[in-house]
């Protein structure tokens, strides 16, 4: 509605002017849009759209000269290289270019065209900066979506560096200004919008009925008909007879003009109308969008779906479909390789139960034309100042939201409960009271090894009885069920022997990202755990998935090696929950692939690529071992170290993974050769730049005790008991950290050329001291200089030099920052051989150079404290050189804004009246591992106070944030401690 200045009203109900924004991703929206802007014109207004899709979508649906097309994209979406590769970089780039470069000059343009329009509410599904647009012209906005594009590109940010997130800030902020919003089924969490009104699912009328649209395309009722539906096709795809099973008929939506298709495919004009040729298809087989996802669940068609990489709002649209029976899942490699036939035959047998509104589209035009006359639908509940908190600080967290802090549908959270995820894993809660749940020895016995009391592997045994159980009963809802559940149920030959071991994450004391440099590091091995189930079996006794069947027998070379694998907590994240690979696969020839043949493998997929922190492992070992595996083998992880708060959760399942298969084969490893073998799969494999201290502390820690290591590689010199009088906490930030990120990267390439510029600068030194000596008497020569300047021309590791010599020779000469292109042409490399340097980007020399060779001090000194007498003053040295480590993180560009809070919530609980009076609680905190957020460690009395203070500091970045952190407390031993348990179900088991 808009405001006059004499305070007047100029909406009248008989006429309203709507300008409705629509976002630049994809047609999915605009056809959406359509279904609403039907009504509203048919309700006798005005809708002047801005859009940048063809006009045709439109005018297909409405012909009426109260439509009014405006050709204009405000927004870009996720840019896409094909119609499964989203580019998250690229996304943020164009999105820049797009919307916040010119932002001062679309406001403008914009305020003055709803002016010149007379609109009486501005709509917008969902372009950020129309609701600022509106504001500014007085005007009242409302959005209708499902997801926001803070929640997309917020994920990206970790990927693309910190330098973008102002774009994530920017768009939350814009959305602060809408009224309020109408949100569609299968929504992300959207905290930008406080006031919220749920419609129904908003979907396109059909015009033909299914028979009068197979009449048309001369396709008779016995011939199997599916839709492919992917809004353009993945590059390079060729499309063959094959891929249908006999008697199917594909239709092809978005083929090119170009491109020759197999008799068995029909090719469909551009302007094809979708709904009534969906609701005549059997099934569909596409990529997941709201548009997609709607239409099927309206008609009842079974959805065969392919994921997307890097967009968030697949998620929940995932699980909302597979909860009304209507999806199945088939992985890109069968996809692209034509194994279509087991998912084509599992649709069919589905039947969707969808029985909802589908009016969604009238019941939004009523709420908007209300609106637009003076209804008032949004609350005063909160302020403009609360929502734009609310925005800013749970918009940005970088992870999936499960949903204790923010509304999500009911379905999923069902979905979470049923699982009991309280961090994603069915064993994530462990109780710390005696009254532990009792493993089912009348259902397995163990064979070897010892639970130690561990009260979260009892759980997971647990889980595996009741996976034997519904195997046993076959008797599940299977609406209720969740697909990794199943997959799980079905992955074991329960009558032979399966290998379970247990991996902590763990908590960076001292250290940090100072290992890669050589540094001593304390590290403290987690409660939290990653548990792995192996079971090997001839390939003849294989129980193998469908699809993989399949596969394999499309090769016509009978029963072959196969890897299947089950990963619990997929589903309340963009993941595939299983992975299967013929072991052939790694293999070229008689040897092993490459490592980086290895990468590209798992990369192809990206909803799969967290199978290379499993799978990887088992190539680590054929290539540095010379291991071969001639059975097929099948794992089940369930992980409770929560992911993305840097508390080593890849190292976990690394570590957990490897000891299961040594276990299974009989392969005697040491953890410290586990640990350095693990290090190989995240360096080599998976590609992150990381260090050893995460795999060593999962595979050499024991419970309640700092492994000591110096990091050169990997020397560990001992288990430092931590005092009975000192408490270690670890505090979640809420803010995804990733060790492949990019600042991460940035920053170890950044010391490693420093490290090069120094050994450069020791060695010209060398040479004219070396000079200089040659004319000198023997009294005059300083060896002990000579010395040490030999070791920094050939310095191994930054950490071997020392705070006083860095000062006085080399602190002044590094440059503060440096062009990847004019240190290459100096230096020629960095000497790093797990990062590579991109000559157009700039990187801090200086800081990342320095932080290490002081870490390395800090180190020595906090080991060196906790063996001292006890007393306050020690606990204060303590917590004074965790500060001094934080803000050198901080120095290095690794700081967050989320962590810094956390750090000034104990300097403030520290230094409070409270801790003066008494003895002190808490006294010190810094970022850990990676930096870029995650996870703050802090140091502390052992007391129930502290403990209290902890408590209080969770409630009060709640209060300030919106978020309550996840507490890490406790300790557990490392997989060298536990060893492995072999299980075997009892002959008779329990009735």
């Amino acid at each position: 509605m808009r405001i006059e200045e004499n305070g007047g009203e100029s909406a009248s109900v008989n006429h309203l002017i709507f300008a409705y924004y629509v976002t630049g991703h994809g047609f999915g929206h605009a056809t959406r849009v359509v279904e609403v802007v039907r009504n509203l014109i048919a309700a006798g207004h005005d809708v002047h759209v801005v859009t940048g899709a063809p006009d045709f979508v439109y005018t297909s649906e409405i012909q009426s000269p109260r439509l009014f097309l405006r050709k204009l994209v405000l927004d870009c979406g996720a840019v896409q290289a094909d119609a499964l590769t989203v580019d998250r970089l690229a996304s943020l780039q164009k999105y820049s270019e797009t919307a916040v470069r010119p932002r001062d000059s679309i406001l403008a343009t914009e305020v003055e065209w709803l002016y010149s329009i007379k609109a009486d509410l501005v709509v917008s599904d969902v372009v950020p900066v129309a609701c600022r647009a509106a504001a500014e012209a007085g005007i009242r906005s409302v959005c209708v979506t499902n997801f926001s594009w803070d929640f997309i590109y917020a994920e990206y940010v970790m990927a693309a560096g910190y330098h973008h997130r102002s774009i994530v800030w920017q768009i939350a902020e814009d959305y602060s200004h809408c009224e309020f919003l109408i949100r569609l089924p299968g929504y992300c969490p959207m905290p930008a919008f406080r006031d919220v009104i749920d419609v129904p699912l908003v979907v396109r009328r059909l015009h033909k009925s299914r028979k009068e649209v197979r009449k048309e395309l001369r396709i008779g009722e016995d011939v199997k008909l599916v839709i492919l539906n992917f809004g353009g096709q993945p590059a390079g795809w060729k499309l063959k007879e094959d891929y249908l099973p006999s008697g199917w008929l594909c239709l092809v939506c978005g083929a090119s003009d170009t491109q020759e298709l197999p008799p068995n495919f029909l090719k469909l004009p551009k302007d094809a109308y979708t709904p009534d040729l969906i609701a005549a298809s059997d099934c569909m087989l596409g990529k997941i969008g709201y548009g997609t996802v709607s239409e099927a669940l309206a008609y009842k068609l079974p959805f065969v779906f392919v994921r997307r990489d890097y967009f968030n709002e697949e998620p929940f649209l995932r699980n909302m479909l597979e909860f009304y029976q209507s999806g199945v899942e088939m992985i890109r490699r069968d996809l692209l390789t034509g194994h279509w036939k087991p998912y084509l035959e599992r649709a069919i047998s589905l039947k969707p139960c969808y029985e909802g509104g589908i009016n969604g589209g009238e019941v939004a035009a009523h709420i908007l034309q209300e609106t637009a006359i003076g209804k008032n639908y949004a609350s005063d509940k909160l302020s403009g100042v609360r929502r734009l908190r609310d925005a800013i600080v749970l918009g940005y967290q970088l992870q999936r939201v499960p949903g204790r802090d923010v509304s999500i549908p009911e379905w999923y959270t069902n979905a979470e409960n049923e699982l009991g995820l309280g961090t994603g894993s069915p064993t994530s809660e462990m109780s710390e009271s005696n009254a532990i749940t009792e493993f089912c020895t009348d259902d397995f016995e163990i064979l070897h090894g010892d639970l130690q009391g561990l009260s979260d592997t009892r759980s997971f045994l647990n889980s595996l009885v009741e996976l034997n159980n519904v195997s046993d009963s076959e008797k599940n809802n299977e609406k209720r069920q969740m697909r990794e559940r199943k997959a799980a149920a079905g992955l074991f030959n329960w009558e032979e022997d399966i290998f379970v071991t247990r991996a902590p994450g763990r908590l960076d004391v001292m250290g940090g990202i100072a290992d890669y440099s050589g540094s001593l590091v304390l590290q403290m091995p987690i409660r939290e755990a990653c548990h792995v189930a192996v079971q090997r079996n001839h390939p003849s006794k294989h129980r193998l998935w469908k699809h993989a069947l399949a596969r394999q027998n499309a090769k016509g070379q009978g029963p072959m090696p196969v890897l299947q694998i089950v990963s619990y907590g997929s589903e309340l994240s963009n993941r595939g929950p299983t992975f299967d690979m013929d072991l052939s696969d790694f293999m070229e020839g008689e040897q092993p692939i490459s490592y980086e043949k290895a990468n590209k493998y798992f990369a192809q997929d990206p909803s799969q690529k967290w199978a290379a922190y499993v799978a990887g492992t088992i190539l680590v070992l054929m290539k540095e071992l010379d291991v071969r595996f001639e059975d097929s083998i099948s794992m089940l992880v369930s992980s409770a170290v929560p992911e993305g708060k840097g508390v080593s959760s890849s190292a976990a399942v690394e570590v957990a993974s490897m000891s299961a298969i040594a276990a299974a084969h009989g392969l005697s490893i040491s953890p410290r050769e586990l640990a350095l073998l693990c290090q190989k799969v995240e360096n080599h494999i998976v590609g992150a730049p990381c260090g050893v201290m995460d795999q060593m502390t999962s595979a050499c820690g024991e419970a309640n005790k700092l492994l000591a290591m110096v990091c050169q590689p990997a020397e560990i010199i001992g288990l430092v008991t931590i005092p009975s009088h000192i408490r270690f906490w670890g505090i979640d930030s809420g803010i995804r950290h990733s060790v492949g990120g990019a600042d991460y990267g940035s920053v170890r390439i950044g010391a490693f050329m420093g490290r090069k510029i120094i050994k450069a600068t020791a060695s010209t030194r060398l040479s004219q001291s070396m000079s200089t000596a040659n004319g000198a008497s023997p009294d005059e020569v300083d060896n002990d200089g000579l010395e040490l300047l030999e070791a920094e021309a050939s310095l191994d590791y930054l950490c071997n030099l020392s705070p006083h010599r860095y000062e006085a020779l080399y602190a002044n000469l590094l440059p503060q920052s440096m062009l990847g292109e004019v240190f290459l042409e100096k230096y020629v490399d960095h000497g790093d051989t797990v990062t590579v340097i991109d000559k157009k980007r700039t990187y801090s020399v200086t800081a990342a150079a320095k932080h290490p060779v002081y870490e390395n001090f800090r180190v020595k000194a906090f080991k060196a404290l906790l063996t001292s007498a006890s007393s306050n003053e020690q606990l204060t040295a303590l917590g004074e050189l965790l500060y001094q480590c934080h803000y050198s993180y901080s120095a290095c560009g690794l700081g967050s804004d989320g962590t810094d809070r956390l750090v000034q919530l104990v300097q403030e609980m520290q230094h409070g009246k409270a801790s003066r009076v008494d003895d002190g609680t808490l006294y010190g905190a810094k970022i850990t591992g990676g930096g870029s957020g995650g996870t703050v460690c802090v140091v502390g009395r052992n007391c129930l106070r502290s403990s209290q203070h902890i408590l209080e500091i969770q409630q009060r970045y709640k209060k300030a944030t919106g978020y309550l952190p996840f507490i890490f407390e406790g300790s557990s031993p490392g997989v060298g401690k536990f060893g492995y348990l072999k299980i075997r179900r009892s002959i008779a088991p329990k009735s």
